[in-house]
């Protein structure tokens, strides 16, 4: 396993829309152990394939308090979304140490493939909603900070590109 890079935002390659996986082979259950570890290590809740520069529809996350409940989605898509809607302050890895409010569905149901292709659904509320939209926004080329107001964007980029200039980020490489 390896740690892989972190892409940062605003680097346009974010706005990759991921492809989807066609394969199901060793390549692929490598990427999502390599994806885990990154995340573990960043410390994070999720990772999309999208943030580490491989554009495809992988997502892997681990919302439990142990970090022993991990979840890799393959191709994931949400097939049903509550009308109730939920506010969490939301971090993003790609976006290090900014964290705001973003409203999302509270409930949704998911459907993804397994590392062999096999179909499964599940359903999420809470913490676990929340990190399943998010992540598969960046599967779409979206990143958090999008559902910001512009000006707020603004500052977050500024601030961002400064820790890049001077070298102050702490994101896994």
């Amino acid at each position: 396993m390896a740690l892989l890079t972190i892409l940062t935002w605003p680097d346009p390659r974010l706005k990759t829309v991921a492809a989807p996986v066609r394969q199901f082979d060793a390549r692929l259950a490598t990427l999502a152990a390599d994806m885990a570890q990154t995340m573990y290590a960043a410390p994070g809740i999720g990772l999309a394939a999208t943030q580490v520069n491989v554009h495809e529809r992988l997502v892997v996350i681990d919302t439990s308090e142990q970090k022993n409940d991990l979840r890799i989605l393959v191709n994931p898509e949400i097939i049903w979304k509550s009308e109730a809607k939920f506010i969490y302050e939301e971090g993003c890895l790609s976006v290090p140490e900014i964290y705001d409010e973003v409203e999302r569905a509270a409930q949704i149901k998911v459907r993804a493939q397994d590392l062999k292709g096999e179909f499964y659904t599940f359903d999420a509320e809470g913490l676990l909603a929340v990190c399943v939209q998010h992540e598969l926004d960046h599967l779409l080329g979206k990143v958090f900070v999008e559902y910001l107001s512009p000006l707020k964007q603004s500052r977050i980029k500024t601030k961002l590109k400064k820790k890049i200039a001077r070298g102050d980020l702490q994101t896994v490489r």
